[in-house]
């Protein structure tokens, strides 16, 4: 399988009297404009997610939208995933994922310092295993026989 991090897109600033639940946060023209480009880019190159699994916070679920709008898979495929939302837990992920197909992409949308940790956790079996600098709207392809920890090969990284 494929697996698809996708960091969500540029969102308002965090403000306190505007956003008093940092998970209301929208998503800013701009980062509407560079996610909807990023996301035709996947669909350019053959690398359409089958599944998308999002954080239910309102950036994460917005770029999910995108991602799904310009892919063209279809609102059904979208789902909520409270795991998403919170430091990464592959049995937790798993849990909601459900069973995957070798061939199926799927893409899962969420927030640092989380990609970063669940990336590492997915290619070296530790969350401070290794650094990365993930950028908003970013996709890292990750390619393993099931979510597990340390059982992935990275297959690229975009940084939009």
């Amino acid at each position: 399988m494929l697996i698809l991090l996708i960091r969500h897109a540029i969102a308002a600033e965090q403000d306190p009297d505007k956003y008093p639940d940092d998970s209301l946060r929208p998503l800013l023209t701009k980062g509407r404009r560079i996610q909807r480009r990023v996301s035709r880019s996947l669909l350019k190159e053959g690398l359409g997610p089958d599944r998308v699994f999002s954080s239910p916070w309102k950036r994460a679920w917005q770029t999910a939208r995108i991602v799904v709008e310009e892919t063209g898979i279809g609102k059904a495929q979208r789902f909520a995933s409270e795991a998403m939302a919170k430091p990464p837990s592959l049995s937790a992920l798993v849990s909601e994922i459900g069973p995957i197909k070798p061939d199926e992409r799927i893409a899962l949308v969420g927030h640092e310092p989380w990609m970063s940790s669940l990336a590492a956790l997915l290619l070296v079996g530790s969350q401070g295993g290794m650094s990365v600098d993930f950028p908003k709207s970013g996709v890292m392809g990750i390619q393993a026989p099931l979510i597990e920890s340390g059982v992935g090969e990275l297959q690229f990284f975009w940084r939009p």
